[in-house]
């Protein structure tokens, strides 16, 4: 969080005070009550409410204590945060016209630059444009064919990195998701070892996650700091928006640039990119702006949120052994199915999503909700609300099976890649990626506890804060199932 000197802060809460007594002495009377929610101080309402390390937790209680639906104020901004399948369906399914805006974030958006990219990006014609690119490439299975080679490939080729070097799994993970997703965006072969195109993106989605995060930075709560200059006490989130906003151009316009050129020397292979430049020898900037923050969304959007899903498969796969065994042992698919469905469900990419604006004032169930508000689904809680799944933390794939017949329980890839029209156009994509690194994986790996002088030790479950939430690193041991699995590993693959 900020920090001030007491006097600078005292000013600050003062006026900030001031202008929200303005506010409110011209503001209209509210047709009804606001959602229940903790009460606030006079003034500056709930500011210190504002959780800002793991909040889909304070979230949880929240929804326990006041129920589906909750609020907060801070400084005349209202905050809704929904703790239901069912109301999160209702407002931001049903009702997706009003609640498909993004609010104005200062830190995230404004001043580092994420504000052009789709996931930030105000809902109107360029998010809708945006969005078709992307649905022409990937909205869909049968879309999704022409690349199903990159990801068989590039699969195996992680494996066999495995292989060599099993102790840097989660180097393996992130240096695949991105070889995957460049290779779509921009035809793009990443190198072995350390990548520019791959660090890049690691660093870039890293700043993205902290520089969104749900009260981690005042300006976002008090939005006019954004004007004071890097000097000031307090005020050294500029200088990490400047170097952020660095990152994120290089990230934008490095691989832009890469794809250009090849098209020019006619070396450049079929991609996302490719397809939208082709046959457009010049575009005007506002074209140009599309296709390259188009491409973006696809890059920034493959690059990081896989990867903690596929983490979180090995991370299961050491603490429970039997769910492992199932599987290896399975002679169907419906069991890799539920496995990579309990697996998005177990470990939540995206703990509270990112946040919506209502567009309009609303009512809902007797309750106000005023333009403006900002929308937060605790998505966290939706998959491991005990009313919805027995035994949440239980890592249990034959939750989604018929099992004596029982339904299954809910389908968890409603509820984790968003709702509405803010759902994640790349959701294809991710499923793809997890599940053929679930089936490949699997058939030729086993996965265990390591044991470190003859005690073995049993990973930790603490996920990280931030927009995307990761497992934190542990140590697991990953060795081939037999000689013939070797084989398998070791042959060769190219495109």
């Amino acid at each position: 969080m900020l920090t001030f000197t007491n006097v600078t802060w005292l000013d600050l809460c003062l006026a900030s005070a001031g202008v929200y007594l303005v506010k409110q002495a011209f503001s209209k009377k509210n047709p009804a009550p606001y959602p229940p929610g903790p009460p606030g101080w006079p003034l500056i309402g709930n500011v210190s409410d504002i959780p800002y390390i793991k909040a889909w937790l304070t979230f949880a209680k929240w929804g326990k204590k006041y129920g589906d639906i909750s609020h907060v104020e801070v400084l005349g901004q209202h905050i809704i945060v929904l703790n239901s399948v069912k109301t999160a369906m209702e407002l931001l399914d049903k009702k997706s016209s009003m609640y498909s805006d993004r609010p104005v974030l200062q830190m995230g958006g404004e001043l580092v630059g994420w504000k052009h990219s789709l996931g930030l990006l105000s809902y109107g014609d360029r998010f809708r444009c945006y969005r078709k690119n992307i649905h022409r490439a990937i909205g869909n299975r049968a879309a999704m064919n022409i690349y199903d080679p990159i990801e068989e490939i590039e699969t195996h080729r992680f494996l066999q990195r495995i292989f060599a070097k099993p102790e840097q799994l989660q180097a393996h993970i992130r240096h695949t998701a991105g070889a995957i997703i460049l290779r779509i965006s921009y035809g793009y072969d990443v190198k072995e070892g350390d990548d520019p195109f791959v660090d890049l993106a690691d660093r870039a989605m890293d700043q993205l996650s902290r520089s969104t995060t749900t009260g981690a930075f005042m300006v976002d709560i008090i939005p006019w700091l954004a004007k004071v200059p890097e000097w000031f006490p307090g005020a050294g989130f500029k200088r990490l928006a400047r170097e952020w906003h660095q990152t994120l151009e290089e990230m934008v316009d490095t691989p832009y640039k890469f794809i250009k050129d090849q098209m020019a020397a006619g070396i450049a292979p079929v991609s996302f990119t490719s397809n939208l430049l082709e046959g457009r020898t010049t575009l005007s900037a506002e074209e140009d702006h599309m296709v390259k923050w188009s491409a973006l969304a696809l890059y920034s959007g493959g690059a990081d949120t896989t990867v903690s899903t596929i983490y979180s498969l090995f991370l299961a796969m050491t603490i429970f052994p039997d769910v492992q065994k199932k599987a290896q042992t399975a002679t169907s698919l419906p069991y890799t199915e539920a496995l990579v469905k309990e697996v998005l469900r177990w470990n939540v990419v995206a703990p509270t999503g990112i946040i919506h604006c209502v567009s309009e004032d609303d009512m809902h169930d007797g309750y106000y909700i005023p333009k403006g508000s900002l929308i937060i689904p605790n998505i966290w809680f939706m998959l491991n609300d005990p009313q919805t799944y027995a035994n949440p933390s239980q890592f249990n794939p034959e939750r989604f099976l018929d099992n004596n017949g029982k339904d299954p329980e809910l389908e968890p890839r409603t509820i984790c890649f968003g709702f509405g029209r803010r759902i994640c156009p790349g959701l294809h994509l991710a499923d793809a990626s997890v599940w053929i690194s679930t089936a490949m994986s699997l058939a030729v790996f086993d996965i265990s506890k390591v044991v470190e002088q003859g005690v073995e030790i049993t990973p930790e479950v603490d996920p990280t804060s931030g927009t995307i939430s990761h497992p934190k690193p542990f140590k697991c041991s990953i060795k081939p199932r037999s000689v013939k699995a070797i084989a398998l590993i070791q042959q060769d693959v190219n495109y």
